[in-house]
């Protein structure tokens, strides 16, 4: 991982049972402040369709720096306060690397 080039990462985070809505309303309120952080890119969360327990963050970050910065900012340490105790796993981290193909837009995050 460069520091110079993007970042992207892909986090599936596996919730207790019963605590499913009240992990979504957490995340939520820190999209909306990840979205401001310098060097976000990516910031959007799923949820898998087969498990209303699962969730599945994409974000992508312009560098690693920006990244470094995100992970002491405020935002993440306000969710993980907020829903650090309801995971049922420890979250799987996944940075990958793109292969783009085809059109530029189309081929990469």
């Amino acid at each position: 991982m460069s520091a110079n080039h993007a970042v992207v990462n892909v986090v599936t985070l596996v919730v207790e049972e019963g605590h499913e809505d009240e992990v979504e309303r957490a995340f939520r309120v820190a999209v909306r402040a990840v979205h401001g952080e310098p060097g976000c890119e990516l910031y959007a969360l799923h949820r898998d369709p087969r498990s209303r327990s699962t969730f599945v963050l994409i974000e992508k970050w312009a560098s690693a720096e920006a990244l470094r910065e995100h992970e002491k900012a405020p935002a993440l340490a306000a969710l993980t306060a907020a829903i650090g105790g309801l995971f049922a796993a420890p979250p799987t981290i996944r940075t990958v690397t793109p292969l783009p193909e085809g059109d530029e837009h189309l081929g990469r995050l």
